[in-house]
């Protein structure tokens, strides 16, 4: 079971023997809302060992690793994965498809293109796991989300979106669409229809509150 943060965040280990290049993909992720890099391992024979002590969500592994292959370690490891690699041969990326990578993106690669696929895997993650029992329609919503049929997640959100996001996200408690819009400087409409689609797909969570004269009052916080 992966192990998320007390803020929320979802927990990320890489994987690179290049010291640098570890650091810099580790300070990209933790550049993205929502997520924290765990320290990078240079050592793909402490892989298993450091997921199964630290239960990350999401391993950003390499494939040429000096001491085991990236891929022979992918088919190992129980828990979500993407490739980040100078390994351009369709072999190669046809077997971490394969064994179950979630994404493959080339070194080097435009920081903007991971915060899109981290995004992504929040999104689908949250989706996946706002309700008990998925229905067909929402476990396709999902798989869009993640393997790039949903465009605009793709894209990364919108400016609105990104700021109510981080809005819920930053603060220490929950939060009412009053109190959204005057944080984030929309209108009050503006902040329920955004509001309201975020808790749809599961990236933020609505709960009902009853204020003295019974009516209920709708707050929003991270799930």
């Amino acid at each position: 079971m992966s192990a998320q943060r007390a803020g929320g965040d979802f927990t990320v280990l890489v994987v690179d023997d290049d010291f640098y290049v570890a650091k810099l993909h580790a300070k990209h992720v933790d550049a993205v809302p929502g997520f924290t890099a765990l320290e990078p391992e240079p050592d793909g024979r402490r892989v298993l060992a450091r997921v199964q002590a630290e239960a990350p969500d999401l391993v950003l592994l390499d494939v040429h690793l000096p001491q085991v292959s990236g891929l022979d370690l992918l088919r190992t490891l129980d828990v979500d994965v993407m490739m980040l690699s100078a390994a351009a041969e369709a072999g190669a990326v046809r077997t971490a498809l394969r064994r179950g990578a979630l994404a493959y993106l080339l070194k080097p690669f435009d920081p903007a293109a991971l915060g899109a696929k981290l995004r992504s895997y929040a999104r689908y993650r949250r989706i996946l796991e706002s309700a008990s029992a998925l229905d067909q329609s929402t476990l396709e919503r999902a798989q869009r989300v993640m393997f790039g049929g949903d465009e605009s997640v793709s894209a990364g959100p919108a400016p609105t979106e990104a700021s109510i996001l981080e809005a819920v996200a930053a603060s220490p408690g929950e939060l009412t669409v009053v109190e959204v819009a005057e944080s984030v400087g929309v209108s009050r409409a503006t902040a329920q229809r955004y509001l309201s689609a975020l808790a749809r797909d599961g990236r933020i969570r609505l709960e009902l509150r009853y204020g003295q004269r019974g009516r209920p009052e709708h707050r929003y916080t991270m799930p």
